[in-house]
């Protein structure tokens, strides 16, 4: 009887005793030991709460997650990626086909931004800007110096449609600063940026990315072509980094008979999906040649891959990139967003072109084009390495998978006219810096051509390269006359061909640089032998081995967009 009424006593002091041996082991350990039964995704939010309730120093865990996700993302594949909501505009400017700024292209030079050109009826030509405007303020701030930077030119030059932005401007020949009111409007971005007849029976297209317009742009072109009687074509879709696979699927449906396979989508979470034309397009027998080399990728290999499974046109030019992976855009609550990779695709003939990777090896994917370059793949057909198995077309010809789509017709780089003097030229920015200055101080008389040619042959008689030389020896670069003589043709051409890019536009400087390129001298070879539509295995004259080409401008930057990335628009 005694020992039950003790009994509820002795149960209350049980209790008393679990919860304070409780309270101590959760103290002295649960902040060195999250649970064993935690996932990934739990651990990581422990981890985030366990800094923000004990560092010993405050720390801004958003700021935190901005460096993670990155990282986490790179372990994954070269192509999943964080964009910062500050960036996402930027990011996907150039596919949208338009976007809400001031109009006008621009350079950065000795940290000041150089009005390079202005767009045509767009607001700042209303305002009264003019190409070769320096701007050394925005709204009342002064803006030169370090700060000045593409990115923080377009977050302040950019702006919601009808807003204004006041923009102070050193005019050449004056020494007194002059603001201009401009009030933003939607500027449209080209991704078809040259159009043209080669000569009396060849259109040229050149598709620069495949954005949410390139497909309309496509038909607009075709359309101006078709009034001047082409009977063969080529696209060029060289140094086209990609976009959208919808834009790439639409234009390569002009191209081909009904229910032809397209490419097709595949991976863990994303059943497959094909993509078939309909059989609508306009130009389905129309002799086509294709240009590729290392930087098209993506949604150009796409077009590429389709065409040449299909036997329906020649690629001409150097191994594509090899990008098979696709990405979805994925957005958060606060404006960012991740382009997170869900699926593969594949050519017809089934061969998936995405080159090899390591998860979490970044700098090694990126040094790729170096190493082919090094290895000597852009001087050699023989120095292809295919790393996939073999694959064929609709006839039978053998292609590919495993990185980028070989071209039917390799055109190799050679070193005619390269020297080390050329290299340092125009690897270290001195040739678009004495153009740009060539151009400014110029102006007055080069606005005077309106016609290509005619600029050109101008500049051919102003012995530019002279000056160059001269501009050079100035800032750092010793005069070497044998070099600049075996170079003065690669020299010629680089530096006439951005003088002509600053004056006119990049139709026209397109026009220049075909004028002598051996891709196109190739391309003409191959409409006037009838060989576009290829042929069947046993009736194909394969190239000769280590046919060279003459091909030095540029050097090494292989990527001729991204090189003259510096060159911006808001």
């Amino acid at each position: 009887m005694k020992s039950r009424r003790y009994m509820p006593l002795l149960l209350a002091l049980c209790v008393v005793i679990g919860i304070v041996i409780g309270t101590f082991f959760a103290k002295h350990f649960s902040s060195n030991r999250l649970n064993i039964i935690n996932s990934g995704s739990n651990r990581l939010n422990n981890l985030l709460h366990i800094i923000d309730d004990q560092y010993v120093d405050t720390v801004n865990i958003d700021s935190l997650v901005e460096k993670a996700i990155p990282q986490i993302l790179s372990d994954l594949d070269p192509h999943s990626v964080y964009i910062s909501a500050n960036d996402v505009q930027i990011a996907t400017d150039d596919l949208k086909g338009s976007f809400s700024g001031v109009g006008i292209e621009f350079i950065i030079r000795e940290d000041t931004i150089h009005v390079q050109g202005v767009i045509k009826n767009g607001p700042a030509e209303r305002a009264g800007l003019l190409a070769g405007d320096k701007i050394v303020s925005v709204d009342g701030k002064p803006f030169t110096g370090k700060t000045v930077t593409n990115e923080e030119a377009q977050h302040r030059l950019k702006g919601p449609k009808d807003t204004k932005v006041k923009i102070g401007v050193l005019r050449y020949g004056n020494k007194k600063e002059q603001v201009f009111t401009v009030t933003r409007g939607e500027i449209p971005t080209r991704s078809v940026t040259a159009t043209y007849m080669l000569d009396e029976s060849t259109g040229y297209i050149r598709i620069k990315n495949f954005g949410e317009n390139t497909y309309p742009e496509l038909l607009i072109a075709l359309a101006k072509l078709s009034q001047s009687g082409f009977t063969n074509l080529i696209i060029d879709l060289r140094d086209n980094t990609g976009g959208y696979l919808q834009s790439a699927v639409q234009i390569a449906n002009e191209f081909l008979p009904s229910n032809k396979l397209i490419v097709y989508t595949q991976g863990r979470k994303s059943p497959r999906q094909e993509y078939r034309s309909d059989g609508r397009g306009s130009y389905q027998r129309i002799p086509l040649v294709v240009l590729i080399n290392e930087s098209s990728a993506s949604a150009s290999e796409i077009f590429a891959g389709a065409m040449q499974d299909n036997d329906r046109a020649t690629i001409i030019g150097r191994r594509s990139f090899g990008k098979g992976l696709v990405q979805q855009q994925l957005g958060f609550p606060d404006g960012s967003m991740i382009r997170l990779t869900i699926a593969r695709y594949y050519s017809p003939s089934g061969r998936c072109i995405q080159k090899p990777y390591s998860m979490g090896d970044t700098n090694g994917y990126e040094e790729d084009l170096l190493s082919r370059y090094e290895h000597g793949e852009f001087f050699s057909q023989d120095s292809i390495k295919h790393t996939g198995p073999a694959y064929h077309t609709n006839m039978g010809r053998e292609v590919f998978g495993g990185g980028g789509i070989t071209p039917d017709i390799f055109v190799p780089e050679d070193t005619l006219g390269m020297t080390s003097y050329y290299k340092r030229a125009s690897m270290s920015g001195l040739i678009l810096q004495f153009a740009f200055s060539y151009t400014d101080n110029n102006r007055q008389i080069l606005n005077t051509f309106k016609e290509m040619k005619e600029l050109s042959d101008y500049l051919v008689k102003q012995n530019t390269v002279e000056q160059f030389a001269a501009y050079a020896d100035k800032h750092g670069l010793q005069r070497r006359n044998l070099m600049i003589q075996k170079s003065h043709t690669l020299l010629e051409r680089y530096i006439n061909s951005r003088i002509i890019y600053n004056i006119m536009d990049e139709d026209a400087w397109l026009q220049y640089l075909n004028l002598d390129d051996p891709v196109i001298k190739k391309t003409q070879e191959v409409f006037r032998n009838n060989m576009a539509f290829p042929k069947k295995p046993d009736a194909t004259k394969s190239q000769k081995k280590g046919e060279k080409i003459a091909f030095g401008f540029p050097f090494v930057d292989k990527n001729i967009s991204r090189r003259y990335n510096i060159i911006a628009l808001c």
